[in-house]
């Protein structure tokens, strides 16, 4: 990958997730507290829908820069061989993977504690942030790491292929490349695919964030937290909070990847 290519995808990455973590902040807050153990009303309703921002702002940059660098870098790699053609879906299914993991090391502090402050809208992230490291140590912070990866890698492994493809059928059908506003279509439509097959699985995620250490759901067993979800809440708990996730990832999608295509395209 060029020096060029590799500072586009670092900078339009980063501006992208800059744009749509600040501008949907409100939805993703509603989601959390949809999904929380306390419940909607109790975990603050629709008061502070704000609480946790600074947290997602300060890791939205760098999380999607480094999403996108990994992305683009293993896409150019896997994308050399003669058969590139026939294998762009595994080559992006891979790409996107490895990049979830890489984001992950970065997204998933700044999730717990935006999590946090989301269902405690009375506390600030910096008390919030120091509460965690003061009762769970720096591990704290990475509570939820495993079920965020599996929860991103699925997601990743339905959206970038179908956005791909979508790309590609629309730019085949009107012989051009496509303009930015027709990624960001198809990045939307990818979203909210993803986004509602996926939603147990951020249930999941969601529901260790904010356990309290030393409970079972803790401990980040996934399959024991979904059965537990199951059977008290059954399949609409399981998919809690799927409607703003859809439409705040559908939304998301649409502004992400629209803006990854616009700021990128602009400086190559």
């Amino acid at each position: 990958m060029e020096k060029q290519a590799f500072i586009a995808s670092l900078t339009a990455g980063g501006c992208a997730g800059m744009c749509v973590d600040l501008a949907l902040f409100p939805l993703d807050t509603m989601k959390t507290r949809l999904q929380s153990q306390q419940g909607f009303y109790k975990a603050g309703g629709f008061r502070g829908i704000y609480a946790g921002v600074p947290s997602a702002a300060i890791g939205s940059f760098p999380n999607a820069a480094a999403f996108f660098v990994t992305y683009d870098c293993t896409k150019s790699l896997l994308g050399r061989g003669q058969d590139a053609a026939r294998m762009a879906p595994v080559n992006h299914m891979l790409a996107a993977s490895l990049g979830e993991v890489v984001a992950c090391l970065i997204r998933v502090p700044t999730e717990v504690v935006k999590q946090r402050t989301q269902a405690s809208p009375s506390s600030t992230t910096y008390q919030m942030l120091l509460a965690t490291l003061r009762e769970e140590g720096v591990r704290g912070l990475y509570r939820g790491y495993r079920s965020t990866v599996l929860r991103e890698i699925p997601f990743s492994l339905v959206q970038f292929p179908l956005w791909e493809h979508l790309k590609t059928l629309w730019s085949e059908r009107q012989g051009h490349a496509l303009y930015s506003w027709q990624a960001a279509v198809c990045g939307a439509l990818a979203g909210a695919v993803a986004a509602f097959v996926t939603t147990p699985l951020d249930v999941a995620k969601t529901r260790i964030m904010l356990a309290k250490a030393g409970t079972a759901t803790a401990n980040g067993n996934i399959p024991t937290v979904l059965l537990d979800v199951w059977k008290s809440r059954g399949i609409s708990g399981l998919f809690a909070g799927s409607i703003p996730r859809v439409t705040f990832i559908s939304m998301g999608g649409f502004i992400f990847l629209g803006a990854y295509e616009k700021v990128r395209s602009t400086m190559l």
